[in-house]
């Protein structure tokens, strides 16, 4: 490895860190992503995590703060933009209908995505009006 390159996964590993340590497995190759998006059964939250400073300021935040609700998903799973570019790649495919965006946040229930939140719910979004939106998408489905 390039010193550039360690010094660049070194900057980046926080912006992992955030979502590792409250609970997220993330998926480094798209075997991983299969096996975690293969699963039919429970609810998963697939955050497509990202350097931009909406991910760190608001999604990845926003995240964290939702979890702490009383419903929430079973499974938490992350991919990083522009990071791990093949699993990344192989998670949109499981994400029907939705253009490339990171940040953004996909529910799946029983092995069906059943809601989002793109890009362009986050950016520009307050941290609290985020995290209220996940709370709602986990009390309709994560009962």
């Amino acid at each position: 490895m390039s010193l550039e390159l360690d010094f660049y996964q070194m900057m980046v590993q926080p912006m992992r860190d955030e979502l590792t340590q409250i609970g997220f497995h993330e998926l480094r190759t798209s075997d991983a992503v299969d096996v975690a998006l293969q699963a039919k059964v429970g609810t998963a939250l697939v955050v497509v995590n990202s350097v931009c400073g909406c991910a760190g300021g608001i999604a990845r935040p926003a995240v964290a703060a939702a979890l702490k609700h009383v419903n929430k998903p079973e499974r938490l799973l992350t991919v990083f933009a522009g990071q791990d570019k093949v699993a990344t790649a192989r998670a949109r495919e499981y994400f029907v209908s939705m253009p490339p965006s990171s940040p953004s946040i996909f529910l799946f229930k029983d092995g069906a995505l059943v809601d989002q939140l793109h890009r362009s719910d986050i950016e520009g979004a307050y941290v609290e009006d985020v995290a209220t939106r996940l709370k709602s998408m986990f009390d309709q489905y994560c009962v």
